[in-house]
This record gives C-alpha cells, sequence and structure tokens, in this order.
C-alpha cells in the first residue's frame, strides 16, 4: 500500500468510525503508548528479560501497525505528506551517511 493510499484510508476510518481525530496532544500521548508495548515486547522477547506470559503472544507487526496507525493521524491533522516526508528524509539521509556507515569497523563482518 502506498503512504499517500494509508493517509486517506485512515482518514476515512477516523470519519466513519472514529467520529473525529483526537486532538493532537492526544494522539501523541497514544503514539508514546504504542512505542511503549512494542518497547516491552521487544525487550522481553530480545532483550534479557523473560517474556511476561500476557505478551507471548502478541504480535510484533500488530503492535508496529498500531503505531504506524497513530502516526498517520497525526500527519493527517498536522497537514504531513508522510510520502513526501520520508522522500526528504531518505535523500538527506543517503547525502549525509553516504559513506559513513562502510567506514565503520563496527558494522563489518
Amino acid at each position: 500500500m502506498e503512504i499517500k493510499v494509508a493517509q486517506k484510508q485512515v482518514d476515512q476510518w477516523i470519519k466513519t468510525h472514529g467520529v473525529r481525530y483526537f486532538n493532537e496532544l492526544t494522539n501523541t500521548v497514544l503514539l508514546m503508548e504504542e512505542v511503549g508495548e512494542l518497547s516491552r515486547i521487544m525487550a522481553r522477547r530480545y532483550g534479557e528479560q523473560s517474556e511476561k506470559e500476557s505478551d507471548k503472544g502478541k504480535e510484533l507487526g500488530e503492535e508496529m501497525a498500531d503505531i504506524l496507525f497513530v502516526l498517520i493521524c497525526l500527519a493527517n491533522q498536522c497537514g504531513v505528506d508522510l510520502e513526501d516526508a520520508l522522500q526528504k528524509s531518505l535523500e538527506k539521509k543517503t547525502e549525509r551517511d553516504k559513506d559513513r556507515h562502510k567506514q565503520n569497523p563496527k558494522l563489518r563482518p
């Protein structure tokens, strides 16, 4: 799915099922909450903590999609074209980091 399409679909979902967008501050807090849920699972599944029984059935993709949904809501509310913003970010990173990672001995196999 293209990002522009995702932004339109989320907007339509909000208008159809969500009544209206939560305000930007509420959505920012919800985004942090969703990132925290993913972080907890990652720390316990791949880190050194033991995984709680309640987290064992959680799908990483679902948690990441929850983050993406709220991020798209914020982008829609703030008038951000995420597809354009991502393209600009990739161009910036390519220019800034074009040789940096290749020269990092810590990243060599």
